[in-house]
C-alpha cells in the first residue's frame, strides 16, 4: 500500500475507488473496501481509497472533532484490507466549494477512475449535490460506472464512526470492538512520569498520545500492550489520578504491564482497550490504592485470558 497526503503527485491508471472519511475503518467500511479490492483486482485494476483530513464535518463546523484513528493508522488499516493506494486529501473550504462534477473530474484525471464504489448514503460536492443519481449521470459523461452497497447493521442499526466514538467516550470499549471488528487502540510514546508507580512497586509506562484522538472514559481497563510486535497483558489507568493530583486537569494514560520489566522510555506502545474494569476513584490512603491495584491486576488477567 502506498499512502499519499495530497492528490497533486498522484497519477494512476484504471482505478476502482471509494471515497469517504473511513475514520476507524470499522466493519461497515471493511465490507465496502473488501468488495472494492475484490472487484478491482479481478479486472487487473487498482483499488484506491480517497479520504480526507481534517474531517469535513470539522472544517464545516458541524463537529468538534475527535478521531478514532490518525491518518497514517487509517491508511495502514486500509492497506491491511488489500488496498493498493490511499490518498488523504487535505479538506478545506475551497475543496468543499467544488461541484460534484469538478471533484469527479479530479478523480478521473489523477486516478484513472474506472468504477466508483460508494455506501448507501454517500454524497459529495457543494451542498452534497453528488448523490447516487447525480454520480451516475456524471459517470456517463466521464466514463466510469458506479456501484452502491447497503450498510452493515448490528442490532438493527447501521454501523457508523459517530456511534463508535460515542461508545468509546462512554467507556463501552467491548461494544465499540464489535463495530470496529478489533479492539480500540491508542498509540503513544513512553515518556517520563513522576515515578510514583515505581515507588509503589507497580511501575507504569506513561504514554503521550495524539490529542485529537477520541479517548475512553476515565477509569481502569484491561488492555493488551503491543511492543515491537509482541503482545503483553496489562492494566491501564486513564484519568486525573485523584488520589494524588487533586488539581489535575489533563488526563494521563499509564499502563502497568503484567509480564514485562524492561525500560520502555522513548519506545512506542499500542494499547488495545479490552474491558473497563471500574471508574477512576479517589482512595483515602496509598495502601488502599495499592490493594485495589492488586485486585485490578488479578481481574485484568482473568479478562484477558478469556478475551476473544
Amino acid at each position: 500500500m502506498q499512502h499519499f497526503l495530497s492528490l497533486d503527485p498522484v497519477h494512476l491508471n484504471n482505478s476502482w475507488i471509494t471515497i469517504g472519511s473511513f475514520d476507524g475503518v470499522h466493519i461497515g467500511h471493511q465490507k465496502i473496501v473488501k468488495r472494492l479490492v475484490q472487484g478491482a483486482h479481478a479486472q487487473g485494476h487498482l483499488a484506491t481509497v480517497v479520504t480526507f483530513y481534517p474531517h469535513p464535518a470539522v472544517v464545516l463546523g458541524k463537529s468538534n472533532g475527535g478521531y478514532l484513528t490518525t491518518p497514517e493508522e487509517r491508511a495502514n488499516l486500509l492497506g491491511d484490507q488489500g488496498v493498493d493506494y490511499v490518498v488523504t486529501i487535505p479538506f478545506s473550504w475551497e475543496l468543499a466549494s467544488l461541484s460534484a462534477l469538478e471533484f469527479m473530474r479530479l478523480m478521473k484525471n489523477h486516478l484513472g477512475l474506472k468504477r466508483l464504489v460508494i455506501g448507501y448514503d454517500f454524497a459529495l460536492g457543494r451542498q452534497r449535490e453528488g448523490n447516487f443519481t447525480r454520480l451516475l449521470e456524471i459517470g456517463k459523461q466521464l466514463h466510469y460506472s458506479v456501484g452502491v452497497h447497503e450498510p452493515v447493521e448490528i442490532d438493527g442499526s447501521p454501523v457508523s464512526s459517530s456511534q463508535i466514538r460515542k461508545l468509546v467516550r462512554e467507556g463501552e470499549v467491548e461494544s465499540a470492538a464489535r463495530l470496529l471488528g478489533r479492539w480500540y487502540f491508542v498509540d503513544g510514546s513512553v515518556i517520563h512520569g513522576d515515578g510514583r508507580g515505581k515507588a509503589l512497586g507497580i511501575p507504569t509506562a506513561n504514554l503521550a498520545f495524539w490529542q485529537e484522538r477520541v479517548m475512553p472514559a476515565s477509569g481502569v481497563y484491561a488492555t493488551w500492550a503491543w511492543i515491537e510486535g509482541i503482545r503483553h497483558p496489562s492494566v491501564s489507568n486513564l484519568g486525573l489520578r485523584p488520589t494524588f493530583d487533586n488539581n489535575a486537569v489533563v488526563p494521563q494514560l499509564e499502563a502497568h504491564l503484567l509480564d514485562f520489566d524492561e525500560d520502555l522510555y522513548g519506545r512506542t506502545v499500542r494499547l488495545e482497550f479490552v474491558s473497563r474494569l471500574r471508574p477512576e476513584v479517589r482512595f483515602e490512603s496509598v495502601n488502599a490504592l495499592i490493594e485495589q491495584i492488586q485486585r485490578d491486576k488479578h481481574k485484568a488477567s482473568e479478562v484477558l485470558e478469556n478475551a476473544k
